[in-house]
């Protein structure tokens, strides 16, 4: 197999790679691989992609990603379904599990690593790529001489600061002073996150999904966004890191809707389109983050007095099956703000939403797939960070001067409305929003810019990986 054999655009059985994708089991995770399947199939005919999951996520993502069923990726990508042991099927996801279960479910899908290797054994691909949560996962590759890439779906200045922290160095050394810990209370979540139980150390698996991955790394990102971050983290890492851009595409994210959704996109586009131009506030905050009651009333209460037009998207746990809006928002709140104002519970059509013209910012938990989305639509980021990497996300989009970050009380660590209401009207309707809305322009200008060539760069790269070990005689199936 020469490298040469590689690069063309004729699919046949001598030429092809096949690539299994091996995600975490959370949407966050998994969506980026998805995208980044297409991307790779859309770059190089040659790739053949396995995407490998519980069958809970595989049928999520067959009912609700029409595009991957187009005829220009349903013949390069297949679904693999890996079953864990000791959990019921409908619990093997993150999405809507009781937060006490995921303890269960980490170790379960540990204890999966037998029935992966008996998958890789089966397809014997040329290359594994997979996520930062699963260090056997490359182990299981190497027991059959097949190489392991490593791939971040986190943003690198985020990977940055969390590397650096495993190294035990002190904080004031870190050299990007604009990514930074805020206060106690976000310190003391990030301890969680260094040291979940306190007494258990993560960054070892970390460290070996780092070690195990051959040559390079993957990550998120565009270096229209984060150079430096990049090189910083390529030293951290001693790889090389390899951006593959945003992985958004717009034209693709064809979804399938029951005849209730379809109906209610509908219902949301054209209140919408009645709103003037860039008036218009999203607030959504990802998939699978439950706002508490405090944070619905501070939130609701802030938009209210923001005076901005809003569109809101709430979601519950699937244990409140039946959720009754005007019981869990203020008193009053949506016949005050009938006019101005649209709540929903559920789901929406957030791209739709973020591509319309009368959108003038998206209040978003920052998590780097929500980041992505609302600079790839030219939209200023409102940051309501919650947890994880959502607060370096936070002050990234700010050091970049394309969002501002509603700051939470120092002593309580609570959103005040006062303060989400001002951030909303500033960056909606205030001078500040229309440079940071100038400011976004440009930066998409650069990601959309460097696309191809960052997909090409990556394509040649995962080349170059399974060329190499093919010559070592080693490596997957022809």
């Amino acid at each position: 197999m020469q490298q040469e054999d590689l690069m063309g655009n004729s699919k046949d059985q001598n030429s092809m790679i096949k690539i299994v994708m091996f995600p975490w089991l959370a949407y966050g995770h998994i969506s980026p691989f998805i995208e980044l399947a297409k991307s790779l199939i859309t770059s190089n005919k040659n790739f053949h992609i396995y995407l490998c999951s519980t069958p809970v996520n595989l049928n999520s993502i067959k009912s609700t990603n029409h595009s991957l069923f187009q005829p220009n990726y349903a013949d390069s990508i297949e679904f693999i379904e890996l079953n864990l042991p000791d959990l019921p099927p409908h619990y093997q996801t993150t999405n809507g599990l009781p937060p006490n279960l995921m303890p269960k479910l980490k170790k379960s899908f540990q204890k999966a690593m037998p029935n992966f290797y008996q998958i890789l054994q089966r397809i014997t691909p040329h290359l594994l790529i997979y996520d930062f949560l699963q260090e056997w996962a490359p182990m299981a590759a190497a027991r059959l001489n097949i190489p392991a890439v490593l791939f971040f779906s986190t943003g690198a200045a985020t990977t940055c600061f969390f590397n650096y922290l495993r190294t035990g160095e002190n904080l004031d050394s870190f050299p990007f002073k604009a990514i930074y810990i805020r206060d106690d209370i976000e310190h003391s979540k990030i301890d969680k996150i260094m040291k979940p139980n306190n007494n258990t150390d993560p960054s070892q698996p970390v460290d070996l999904c780092i070690k195990r991955s051959c040559d390079i790394i993957l990550i998120r990102s565009s270096r229209a966004l984060e150079s430096k971050y990049i090189d910083y983290l390529s030293v951290l890492c001693e790889k090389t890191i390899v951006p593959v851009g945003p992985l958004i595409h717009p034209t693709d994210q064809i979804q399938k809707k029951i005849k209730q959704e379809e109906g209610e996109e509908e219902t949301i586009m054209n209140w919408l389109e009645g709103k003037p131009k860039s008036s218009t506030v999203f607030a959504s905050f990802g998939s699978e983050y439950f706002l508490s009651e405090d944070e619905i009333e501070e939130i609701a209460y802030g938009l209210e007095l923001s005076g901005v037009n809003f569109i809101w998207a709430v979601r519950f746990p699937r244990s409140e099956a039946v959720v009754c809006l005007e019981e869990k928002l203020p008193k009053g709140f949506l016949e005050r703000n009938r006019d101005k104002g649209m709540v929903v519970n559920g789901w929406v059509p957030q791209r739709r939403i973020l591509g319309h013209q009368n959108i003038g910012g998206f209040m978003s938990h920052c998590g780097w797939g929500s980041v992505m989305e609302g600079l790839s639509y030219g939209v200023p980021i409102i940051a309501a960070p919650m947890h994880l990497d959502q607060p370096m996300n936070s002050r990234l989009v700010e050091e970049m001067g394309v969002g501002f970050e509603v700051k939470r009380d120092g002593e309580s660590g609570r959103f005040e409305r006062g303060e989400i209401g001002r951030v909303v009207r500033e960056v909606v309707s205030g001078e500040r929003g229309e440079v940071m809305r100038r400011r976004v322009r440009e930066v998409v200008t650069e990601m959309r810019s460097r696309e191809e060539e960052d997909m090409n760069g990556v394509v040649g790269e995962l080349i170059k990986v399974c060329c190499r070990n093919r010559g070592r005689g080693r490596g997957g199936g022809g």
